[in-house]
């Protein structure tokens, strides 16, 4: 599987951006997707994610209330809709495709997208 996102840019504070992720391949529907994020001199954390078929969504603290994940398995995408954006969510956004269940930590993550940069200006 691979995975390309898009869709990240500067936005300023309290604005909105949509990543996209497409994946190549027919098993898109078979795997559980997500997001995870990386600031500069920070470790890698999970945003959020989504199981394989679309059914349940797992919600740490970072995004609750203002970030929700899509899972289109007709058109081999996830989205990433981020509202009420703030300057701590700048950061490198990377999709992420597993096998397995969708937990806060990467172990579940098989195939990993390039990143996108989003910055929220203040």
């Amino acid at each position: 599987v691979q995975l390309q996102a898009s869709g990240g840019g500067l936005v300023q504070a309290g604005g909105s951006l949509r990543l996209s992720c497409a994946a190549s391949g027919r098993t898109f529907s078979t795997y559980d997707m997500g997001w995870f994020r990386q600031a500069p001199g920070k470790a890698r954390e999970f945003v959020i994610g989504i199981s394989r078929g679309g059914g349940t969504t797992y919600y740490p603290g970072s995004g609750k209330g203002r970030f929700t994940i899509s899972k289109d398995n007709a058109k081999n995408t996830v989205y990433l809709q981020m509202n009420s954006l703030k300057p701590e969510d700048t950061a490198v956004y990377y999709c992420a495709a597993g096998s397995g269940v969708v937990t806060t930590n990467a172990a579940w993550v098989e195939y990993w997208g390039r990143g996108t940069q989003v910055t929220v200006s203040s």
